[in-house]
């Protein structure tokens, strides 16, 4: 008979094999199956997406549905910020859907793969919800994908690496397109895409063929030093890359909304629907957290030519001005202030965790284990010499690439220019606090190479032509 703490820990992620030599996994209760925290450290990890080629297998399971029918890019379209009217067959969108307010409520990649299909990455439930809403106005099925699996595969070399794997040549595949190929006989679907900011891709297939897949990918990586990365290294490449992560830089307002909170009630999820444990100077008013598209850059998706949830009020932002989205390096010798503290009598300032904080954080008032947790939303005030706080930054990161202390910023357009020295406040209100100097920085800060301006065509083919 299992005791209850046994019955706490979450089984072994099931997409990659156990391995007896990894001994730290995170097993918070969103992710439902246990993920390697890391497998030869951090630092060595996050350098292969800029040096050579990493596996990372940390985003399973993915939450995956396909939306068909006559209606589905219409219906897309109305809960969509972006514009429906260019999505061709092949290629890929990164959705945004607000709330009535203009927030963020959730994002993720939809993959069109047919005349009326949509593969559909992390925006559901709220589809589902939303299309319960609507009672019969469209003629769209929302089924999920049972068992898939998503590998990422990122680093200058990640290109060679699933060419070797798949005996294919994928040259073909541009910046947010997608194609069918075969790795181990397996099938699967590429998609040149990734978090890291420089040349990366997805491969996405049944969880049956997960293992083999993973296997070859491995195998044929070993000559350019591949390496798996765990969910430790996760956060880092979204903030050196530029790109805001719900959960890490901002978080998702699924609590305000009652309807859709009975909603996951109604279907067994309502244990997602979390409170959020707010960390960092920012103090507990999480509606202060929230954020729209325009303010985490994401402003050129946001297309007005259409109607769709939070229009008017993201309109109204949009005329009256909004913070900018930066971001800060930090200074160095603030920062070992900070670690100073620690070895010193008193009371030392809050830890300054590297290379990141915990995306999640014991609740409270109980021990930490498994349910006990709950999701932590990190984020400090910014403030101008006058002391006025003028944005928000989140999402701190140790950049073992850049050797530099970053983090992402909602600041104020005035204090947004490159080169703007405003101070941020570092510790939980009620705590010790430090002032720390910090500077407006390229937005990326990661800004060559980028997947999206990579010529493949300089890069050895390695698979059979097509």
């Amino acid at each position: 008979m299992s005791t209850e703490h046994e019955q706490q820990i979450a089984p072994h992620l099931t997409v990659i094999p156990f391995d007896h030599n990894i001994s730290l996994y995170d097993a918070a209760p969103f992710h439902l199956q246990a993920q390697p925290w890391e497998f030869a450290g951090w630092r060595q990890e996050i350098l292969s997406w800029r040096t050579s080629v990493g596996i990372g297998a940390y985003l399973n399971p993915t939450p995956v549905s396909y939306l068909r029918g006559p209606d589905t890019l219409r219906f897309l379209s109305d809960i969509s910020a972006n514009s429906f009217a260019s999505f061709a067959i092949g290629s890929a969108k990164h959705a945004i859907m607000c709330n009535d307010d203009g927030n963020v409520v959730v994002h993720g990649m939809l993959l069109r793969t047919g005349e009326q299909e949509v593969y559909s990455m992390w925006p559901n439930p709220w589809t589902d919800y939303q299309l319960a809403r609507a009672e019969g106005r469209y003629d769209v099925t929302i089924d999920m994908v049972e068992s898939p699996f998503l590998f990422q595969v990122a680093g200058a070399n990640s290109l060679e690496t699933l060419e070797v794997a798949s005996g294919d040549d994928l040259h073909d595949i541009r910046f947010i397109r997608f194609r069918d190929t075969t790795i181990d006989g397996r099938p699967v679907r590429v998609l040149r895409i990734g978090m890291a900011g420089g040349l990366a891709y997805e491969v996405h297939g049944k969880e049956e063929d997960a293992h083999a897949v993973y296997a070859k990918i491995l195998e044929a990586g070993r000559e350019f030093d591949i390496h798996r990365v765990g969910y430790q290294a996760y956060a880092l490449n979204h903030t050196e890359a530029g790109f805001p992560q719900s959960g890490l830089h901002f978080p998702q307002p699924w609590g305000d909304d009652q309807e859709f909170q009975a909603f996951m009630n109604a279907i067994g999820l309502s244990s997602i629907i979390e409170p959020i444990y707010t960390r960092g100077s920012a103090g507990p008013d999480v509606k202060k957290r929230y954020a729209n598209p325009l303010e985490l850059g994401w402003g050129h998706m946001v297309k007005f030519d259409h109607d769709f949830i939070g229009r008017e009020a993201l309109e109204r932002i949009a005329a009256a001005g909004h913070r900018k989205m930066v971001t800060l390096e930090w200074n160095k010798e603030d920062i070992l202030d900070v670690h100073a503290s620690q070895l010193q009598h008193g009371e030392p300032y809050l830890p300054m965790d590297l290379p990141h904080q915990q995306m999640f954080w014991p609740t409270p008032g109980k021990g930490g284990v498994g349910e006990d947790q709950a999701p932590s939303q990190w984020a400090d005030d910014v403030l101008n010499d006058a002391g006025d706080v003028v944005g928000l930054s989140s999402g701190r990161v140790s950049s073992v690439f850049f050797r530099e202390m970053l983090s992402l910023a909602m600041l104020d357009a005035e204090y947004a220019e490159e080169g703007t020295a405003p101070t941020l406040i570092w510790g939980d209100p009620g705590t010790r606090q430090k002032k720390i100097r910090v500077t407006v920085a390229r937005f990326p800060y990661l800004n060559e190479n980028r997947n999206e301006n990579v010529d493949v065509e300089t890069i050895p083919r390695r698979g059979g032509t097509r």
